[in-house]
């Protein structure tokens, strides 16, 4: 698998979520809840912003690394686990409020769930020895 594809798609979409909820966490708390936010819902969506952020400049800077098996085991269990315990909450909001905003980042972070794990239970292959 092209461990180097799968992070820097991942580290994209999460670079993109963090400058989104860091510099208009307003506006993202009116689309989602229909009402109007308190400055306690603005940081804290600013935090959460700052998180997804971070994990995309991890992402982005590994991404050359092996990833896999053994190799970069914190990144790769850090993303498995991230991916797959906000698909299990997308899921049971989806199911529970059937609201069609939530499809989209359901499936999004189920298929990168089902991406990391594949990374992490596998043994990874160097790109230079499948050539040989």
């Amino acid at each position: 698998m092209n461990t180097k594809l799968v992070m820097s798609a991942s580290a994209l979409l999460m670079g993109l979520v963090g400058v989104a909820l860091s510099f208009m966490p307003a506006e993202i708390i009116a689309y989602l809840s229909g009402s109007s936010e308190s400055s306690i819902d603005i940081i804290v969506v600013q935090v959460l912003g700052a998180l997804y952020f971070a994990f995309a400049m991890t992402n982005w800077t590994a991404r050359a690394n092996l990833i896999g098996g053994i190799y970069g085991r914190p990144i790769a269990i850090g993303n498995l686990c991230h991916f797959t315990i906000a698909a299990l909450a997308l899921v049971k909001a989806y199911f529970q409020n059937y609201q069609s905003v939530l499809l989209l980042p359901m499936v999004g972070y189920a298929v990168f769930a089902i991406l990391f794990a594949l990374i992490f239970f596998t043994h990874p292959v160097k790109e230079d020895a499948k050539k040989n």
